[in-house]
């Protein structure tokens, strides 16, 4: 966790990965990076996904095992320390990174230990990706056909080690840019068009129609978020440009395009709203993306089954939910593969106040264990 790499600075992380796998015997050869980073449209990668394809000791179904390796940026320059029974930063303004180096760790130490142990298992792929905080872009850009055609997928994240993620929500992010007129502010500030009044007009409606943060409405329910602002550069000039960065989630797919829809909407009736004294209007251009698609893989399916199998033979009680953050899951079902996603400990993730419960993160270090010697079945 004290390793640094933000997203887009994954390599030293990598790199560590790298060399744990090389000191238990994995060939350089069976150690390889994908070319998603180069794709990225985000940000411009130190390196790929790391893929690791490890033979079996007997012909079984290919098993994946995954987590990300980037952390958000809050938790660059972490120092964790141990109180009681908790892995928690030293420092109040950084956080702990184990979302998700904890799911890196869990993963790496099923591999090293099923190889120096020399337990059989069938055939393994290991997949550390790349710039999942941002978008889940590594998944998104994942060259697929390195990973050997794996027919059950785990994916380790955040929480409890007995909770089985088999769907996740959906995430479209936006760049809203508004176009005013700039002017003199104490000279002639109705010859200006201002664009923060266009944008300051559309949060307010939006506001007000429940369509900003926690929305539960009988047709529509998920979330949205204007996280970013930027625009003007003096008090004495009408501001002429301003650029907002939002983003909007929901289960459904479809609410996803009304919500969209609806900041659309909200933006371009401010414009109309906001004139100068020539009745002249701003212009507002939106560019957006669906970062993930909502999914929902079967309870009945074949690594919820396996999965829910290990932790029942371990004595814990499996439980399925729906997360309501995006996941490297989300894009795995877009390519075809259905990863259950575990916990391993992980909480508070993306605050000051993130915390590893060791006992949990043994506890799904064990689970990973037992996956990937091939004990858990699908019934």
């Amino acid at each position: 966790m004290a390793i640094p790499g933000a997203s887009g600075e994954e390599a030293e992380v990598a790199a560590k990965v790298r060399r744990e796998l090389q000191a238990v015997g994995v060939p350089d050869e069976d150690i390889t990076h994908d070319t998603a980073h180069q794709r990225c449209p985000v940000l411009q990668s130190t390196t790929g996904n790391l893929i690791v394809s490890l033979p079996g000791s007997y012909e079984a179904p290919r098993r994946l095992l995954m987590a990300h390796m980037d952390t958000v940026p809050i938790c660059v320059g972490a120092r964790p320390m141990l109180q009681d029974d908790m892995l928690i930063p030293q420092d109040d303004h950084t956080g702990l990174g184990a979302d998700d180096r904890a799911g890196v760790a869990t993963v790496l130490f099923a591999a090293t230990e099923v190889l120096a142990q020399k337990i059989p298992h069938g055939p393994l792929t290991l997949l550390f990706t790349v710039q999942e905080e941002i978008g889940l872009q590594g998944t998104r850009y994942l060259e697929v056909d390195k990973l050997g055609n794996p027919e059950l997928a785990f994916n380790w994240d955040g929480g409890d080690p007995a909770k089985l993620t088999i769907g996740a929500i959906g995430g479209y992010r936006m760049t809203i840019d508004i176009h005013g007129l700039a002017s003199h502010a104490g000279v002639a500030p109705e010859k200006g068009i201002n664009a923060i009044t266009v944008a300051g007009v559309a949060i307010n409606s939006l506001h007000g129609q429940g369509l900003l943060g926690k929305i539960s409405q009988e047709e529509l329910t998920g979330t949205s978020n204007i996280g970013v602002i930027q625009g003007g550069n003096a008090t004495n000039v009408v501001a002429d440009h301003v650029q907002l960065r939002a983003e909007v989630r929901s289960h459904q797919k479809e609410t996803i395009e009304i919500l969209v829809d609806r900041f659309q909407q909200a933006f371009r009736q401010a414009a109309e709203e906001v004139r100068n004294s020539s009745s002249h209007r701003a212009d507002v251009n939106f560019d957006g993306d669906l970062n993930y698609e909502p999914f929902v893989m079967s309870p009945e399916s074949p690594s919820v089954q396996a999965a829910g199998d290990v932790l029942s033979r371990l004595g814990l009680s499996p439980f399925n939910t729906i997360a309501n953050g995006g996941l490297d899951a989300n894009w795995l079902y877009r390519h075809g593969i259905s990863a259950v996603s575990l916990g391993c400990g992980q909480h508070n993730q993306h605050m000051t106040s993130e915390m590893l419960d060791i006992e949990q993160f043994y506890t799904a270090c064990e689970v990973a264990l037992h996956i990937a010697s091939g004990k858990g079945s699908a019934k």
